[in-house]
């Protein structure tokens, strides 16, 4: 039977050479390889695996081509989300249209897999936070709101279904923000994020809230080794 993993964050640079992790710690230090070694060792070809968000540090879609080259040739189906670093993210027919075979990706709709449907957005800072910008921030936040919701809106009930973010939905206490309350009025049994890297990822949450489970995937965090979400599908 198919598996569902996920991991976030991978920040891949095949085609960028100087936005390299490996500047950012020993635990970046060949990451690429290391993803590909955890991941055939993990991952079967029949799996699935979300990726929310930070994908490549690509600027333009065509810059992308050698990350999703990559991802390509690793095992299972891949479905990929928006990340706040994924400027190349264009409109979503141009970015379905330039995805190989085995690359799917999710924006304010939902996509069904066997017996699991996937839903997201990327997410933004709530108010809660200390950096959000009323000026800068309220517009975006409700935005990403309102596609959440959105996209919910998409899930049957027969389905084990799993959304995908980018930003966490928890603040840096632990409380949780308005993307929880949505996320509650709907059939969601999975939630899984990212975004946060070194010491700001010990504040993420992970655990289950009101028969959700949340699951912080960045891939520095996992030791760039994609984390199993649903062990049959």
């Amino acid at each position: 039977m198919a598996r569902v993993f996920a991991i976030s964050d991978l920040h891949l640079s095949l085609a960028v050479a100087e936005k390299s992790m490996d500047v950012f710690g020993a635990r970046w230090e060949r990451y690429i390889p290391r993803l590909a070694e955890a991941w055939t060792r993990e991952v079967r070809a029949d799996d699935l695996v979300l990726i929310p968000g930070d994908i490549s540090w690509a600027m333009q879609l065509k810059e992308a081509a050698p990350d999703f080259a990559f991802l390509a040739e690793l095992s299972g189906q891949k479905i990929l989300l928006r990340g706040n670093h994924d400027y190349w993210w264009s409109s979503y027919r141009q970015v379905t249209g330039s995805l190989p075979d085995g690359l799917r990706a999710i924006q304010n709709n939902a996509l069904r897999f066997e017996q699991v449907t996937v839903a997201g957005t990327r997410g933004w800072l709530s108010p809660q936070h200390n950096a959000f910008s009323e000026e800068k921030d309220r517009k975006i936040f409700e935005r990403e709101l309102g596609r959440l919701r959105l996209s919910l809106s998409a899930l049957p009930e027969e389905t084990t279904n799993i959304v995908m973010l980018h930003y966490p939905p928890f603040s840096e206490k632990g409380e949780p923000t308005a993307f929880v309350q949505v996320l509650e009025e709907f059939p969601v049994a999975h939630v899984v994020y990212g975004h946060l890297h070194g010491a700001a990822s010990k504040t993420a949450f992970c655990g289950e809230r009101n028969g959700i489970a949340y699951h912080f995937v960045s891939a520095d965090h996992l030791a760039f080794t994609p984390k199993q979400i649903l062990s049959s599908v």
